[in-house]
């Protein structure tokens, strides 16, 4: 599937598929996802519908595809040597701003989620799951390097603790997550969890 959709989107240029991301995120954040039509994507992005479903297939596909590109930090490109150097690195290449942007955006997209098998399927496979590979990676690498004890039973929760700390964060407080925020999260309940 994977080698049939970067065919179908080999058409367009890089900076074109970046542009229609943003507008696509930008009328996500306007309307909602169910208002979200592919024909007012269309209209927005001067495309039209038919490339539209050949390039990525459906709406749920477009929308995980564009808030993958729209990820400021991929987690299997930060290795700095140490757990917490790569954990702080991943906190320090997020924006405040686009943190806030993001949260409401996602806050939204999981109530539908519920209702909609396909778009949580399609942000299972191109959104979550790349994270969760790029993380375990990252995890892998504090074990080989002994800052970790490979039996810690924590290491198969940092994802959990990571998404509980941005869900409770704006249920408790209501405020969204920011480099502050994730900087001392890593050190108070991240880093001891692991034993670090």
């Amino acid at each position: 599937m994977a080698e049939a959709a970067t065919a179908r989107r080999s058409r367009i240029t890089p900076e074109r598929e970046a542009e229609l991301y943003a507008a696509v995120l930008d009328l996500l954040r306007e309307v909602g996802y169910e208002a979200l039509t592919m024909d007012a994507i269309a209209a927005r992005t001067k495309s039209s519908k038919a490339t539209l479903y050949r390039q990525w297939g459906s709406k749920p596909e477009l929308i995980a595809r564009a808030l993958r590109h729209n990820k400021p930090v991929s987690i299997a490109d930060i290795d700095t040597g140490s757990l917490r150097g790569d954990l702080l690195e991943m906190a320090n290449r997020s924006d405040d701003c686009q943190m806030e942007r993001d949260a409401a955006l996602m806050r939204s997209l999981f109530h539908v989620i519920h209702g909609n098998p396909e778009l949580h399927q399609a942000l299972r496979q191109l959104l979550i799951e790349p994270e969760i590979t790029g993380l375990n990676a990252l995890l892998r690498r504090a074990v080989d390097r002994g800052e970790v004890a490979p039996d810690n039973p924590a290491l198969g929760f940092v994802i959990h603790m990571m998404v509980g700390g941005f869900v409770a964060r704006d249920l408790i407080e209501d405020r969204t997550v920011d480099r502050e925020f994730l900087r001392s999260y890593v050190d108070a309940v991240i880093l001891p969890a692991l034993g670090v």
